[in-house]
């Protein structure tokens, strides 16, 4: 009688339940070049080597042979090729891969913004499809590619980064791998020709690429990575029922107006909830101050800003924003408040300091974080 081998991943899944979706791995680093899909790679060509089924979505090579030679070790679901101004493009082929059903995905550069006439506008929305699909998914992407940390960053290198993810992608995420260099050993593969051309290695050597940048973006990824181990942590400890969860939550407050400046203040509100574990609420006093196009185009934009970081919006019409901003503190319990401060001048700068005045005097016992915003 035949005697039938199976592999320890499948007795495995045989013993676990059925999942509700699939389980989200991210391969984050601080720059190109630091090894993210080489190490994507890696981890999928062990797998496949243990029996199970994966495939490759998308790789994007940049024409670097340790890439390509690795991801012809496994097998590639074809891309879709669209068509958009007379010029043939390709993207990941999200209904080929649903079709194919295979255990694991692996989806290269996560913030990528797909061409137009693709099913979703973002490579992330892809992988949302692929995990409701209970398809697992290893992904890669930089740290400067958060949606609340864009400006940090561009403080920090001057490159405003265009093509994000929502900090909510981040919350979904499962497991996290840190692939990581350090500035020295990068700026070495720089100048041998390893990320760039070497006709771009140099320019990229004297911007992007310098050390004090390197350093600050490394550290914004490894804070990353923290904040998403503290959430598994969390989430064992309380599945475990090994220890109680905290009996307060810190709720972050931010001030908001039309100014584009207030998404700095927002960033900075949301990265303090994300490190207590608390939650963001992002108020706008309307004191009719804001009724031209320009200024109602910006306040729409720091709104949907505050949304997309997951911010709870509290939006309330009065006369006086001191008095508005403590009456709501006051009712959500806020525990930390934010405010901006431009470089006022005369009797805008009077007022302002009138509305901390106010709000001061009215509001309960609470932090407050005076922040200098510069506008972009």
């Amino acid at each position: 009688m035949a005697v039938t081998t199976k592999t320890p991943e499948q007795w495995l899944e045989e013993a676990q339940p059925d999942k509700e979706r699939g389980v989200f791995k991210l391969f984050l680093g601080y720059a190109p070049g630091v090894g993210k899909t080489y190490n994507m790679l890696s981890e999928g060509i062990r797998r496949h080597s243990r029996g199970e089924d994966i495939v490759a979505g998308v790789i994007e090579t940049h024409g670097r042979t340790g890439v390509a030679e690795l991801v012809s070790r496994l097998e590639v679901v074809p891309r879709r090729k669209l068509v958009y101004k007379g010029t043939t493009f390709e993207e990941m082929d999200v209904d080929a891969i649903l079709a194919r059903r295979p255990a694991v995905v692996l989806v290269d550069e996560l913030a990528h913004t797909n061409i137009a006439g693709s099913k979703n506008a973002k490579r992330y929305q892809d992988v949302a499809e692929l995990l409701e699909a209970k398809i697992d998914v290893l992904s890669t992407m930089n740290v400067q590619h958060i949606e609340s940390l864009v400006p940090i960053v561009e403080r920090i290198t001057g490159v405003f980064v265009r093509e994000t993810i929502p900090d909510l992608i981040m919350q979904r995420v499962d497991e996290i791998v840190l692939a990581d260099l350090t500035p020295e050993a990068l700026q070495s593969r720089m100048r041998r020709g390893d990320i760039y051309p070497l006709e771009r290695a140099e320019r990229a050597l004297a911007h992007f690429f310098r050390p004090g940048n390197l350093i600050a973006l490394r550290e914004l990824a490894l804070r990353q990575v923290g904040q998403v181990v503290d959430r598994s942590l969390e989430a064992y400890l309380e599945r475990e029922h090994l220890e109680p969860r905290a009996a307060i939550t810190e709720r972050i407050a931010v001030g908001i107006s039309s100014n584009p400046a207030a998404q700095y203040l927002i960033a900075r509100g949301a990265r303090m909830a994300e490190r207590v574990g608390g939650e963001l609420y992002v108020i706008y006093v309307d004191i009719g101050a804001d009724e031209t196009p320009e200024n109602k185009r910006t306040l729409a934009e720091n709104i949907r800003f505050a949304e997309h970081l997951g911010g709870q919006l509290v939006q309330v019409k009065g006369k006086r924003v001191g008095e508005e901003m403590a009456r709501i503190v006051r009712e959500k319990h806020i525990t930390q408040v934010i405010m901006g401060r431009s470089s006022l001048k005369g009797w805008k700068k009077y007022l302002y300091w009138s509305a901390i005045h106010k709000f001061l005097r009215d509001a309960p016992p609470v932090d407050i974080h005076i922040v200098t915003q510069e506008a972009r």
